[in-house]
């Protein structure tokens, strides 16, 4: 059903206040997470009095959040496209707060790593804000919802490790965590005040009881949806996972590297590490206004594109032993990855009918955390197997990967389109 004359005219009115109030909630909730991030393995090897165990939980605590989210999120999507997206969200925050608080009282180790794949099962916040923003935005807009709120995220990490070390300069671990869980569940609040269901969410949630086959498209039959994994879909989860792969693969060897290979001081190693979420925040919503205006295979081209300049730069990466060359090419990297998972995110969400967005977006979610794991295990193993200087070759091996699955969908589209177009002949 469409929107009134003038209650389109208010949606499209609140518009830039709600994004924007989602770029703030998002940017302090993920800011308040990461306030403790870059610390746990201080903290644990404070508690675990055996190395075998502090080697253990200074990946678990990591991993833990991780697991708990792509084993969940696709549940809570769907949940979210029945009851509504705010809920999930309020969920969410709630859940962060609630076990950040306990972590703070927490000396236990084994009841840390626990906690941390709670966390990770009773929150997944991203996904909730990424469907109820597709609620609020003109389809054409999406790319630039998704790049925004990813921006949000980078930035939200890159002042929460700030301001944990501050506290941990001047403070202990717990008052991270307290800080943490005060933050957010100040964001629930906010949430639950200042974001109204969608006119879509309330339009969905009265039309799903009452929506008959024998209506819903006229007088023609209803057409059943299509599973996501037999549409385009899965291919396009598919380049996202192998992205995702390629980008994760450098975050264990990440600083040996650079200290063996440089023999820098660590300020250069945060710096090259830093630059690469610079050179995404400063790219992000330029690639999406750029993608915008281009039909999905168009877009596919030229992601083939961009998966092959990254494949070149770690090439380059690897080989070269200037640190500030080797700088550069992080912050270029770093661009160039601004094209790849909001984009593809919209491209995903396109894909998707409405009232699937919560379950959809889950499943991407879900993807992108197993893929995160992926990475960082196997950057982990096989540098250990064949040595650093590895380390952007597989990199660059990853991405000829993703730049295969690409070319891949390209033809398997050419080939859907000669088909239709023999079909549709004279």
């Amino acid at each position: 059903m469409a929107l009134a004359p003038a209650a389109h005219s208010i949606a499209n009115a609140r518009l830039p206040g709600l994004v924007h109030a989602l770029f703030v909630i998002q940017l302090v909730s993920m800011g308040a997470m990461e306030m403790s991030g870059p610390f746990w393995p201080v903290h644990l090897q404070s508690l675990a009095a055996s190395p075998a165990l502090r080697a253990f939980a200074g990946v678990a605590v990591y991993v833990g959040p991780m697991l708990g989210i792509a084993l969940t999120s696709a549940f809570w999507g769907k949940v979210g496209d029945r009851f509504g997206h705010k809920p999930m969200m309020i969920r969410a925050l709630l859940g962060l707060a609630v076990t950040q608080l306990a972590l703070a009282f927490t000396q236990d180790v084994w009841t840390i790593l626990a906690l941390r794949f709670l966390q990770g099962a009773c929150a997944g916040y991203l996904a909730p804000a990424q469907a109820y923003g597709v609620g609020i935005v003109t389809p054409a807009s999406r790319g630039r919802l998704f790049a925004y709120l990813q921006v949000s995220t980078n930035v939200g990490s890159l002042l929460g490790a700030l301001a944990g070390g501050l506290i941990l300069d001047h403070a202990t671990f717990f008052w991270i965590n307290l800080t943490a869980a005060g933050l957010c569940a100040l964001c629930a609040v906010a949430v639950a005040g200042l974001l109204p269901r969608t006119p879509a969410e309330g339009a969905a949630a009265l039309a799903a009881p009452q929506r008959s086959p024998s209506t819903s498209t006229g007088d023609a039959a209803p057409v059943p949806p299509v599973p996501w994994h037999a549409s385009p879909v899965a291919g396009l989860l598919a380049v996202l996972g192998c992205l995702l792969v390629a980008r994760m693969l450098t975050q264990t060897p990440f600083a040996l590297y650079v200290r063996s290979v440089f023999a820098v001081d660590n300020w250069v190693v945060g710096l090259c590490y830093g630059l690469l979420s610079l050179g995404f925040i400063a790219s992000a919503t330029w690639w999406a206004r750029y993608f915008e205006r281009r039909d999905g295979h168009t877009t596919l081209a030229r992601l083939a594109w961009v998966a092959a300049v990254c494949m070149v730069l770690m090439v380059l990466a690897g080989v070269t032993r200037s640190v500030a060359f080797f700088i550069a090419l992080h912050f270029a990297w770093g661009v160039l990855l601004g094209a790849t998972t909001p984009v593809l995110m919209t491209l995903i969400s396109h894909a998707t009918s409405r009232e699937r967005q919560g379950r959809m977006l889950g499943v991407a979610q879900s993807t992108a955390q197993f893929s995160s794991m992926s990475g960082i295990a196997l950057g982990g193993g096989l540098t250990q197997l064949l040595g650093l200087h590895s380390t952007y070759f597989l990199v660059a091996a990853a991405y000829a990967c993703a730049l295969g699955v690409i070319l891949a969908l390209l033809r398997a589209s050419r080939a859907s389109q000669a088909r239709s177009g023999t079909l549709a002949g004279p």
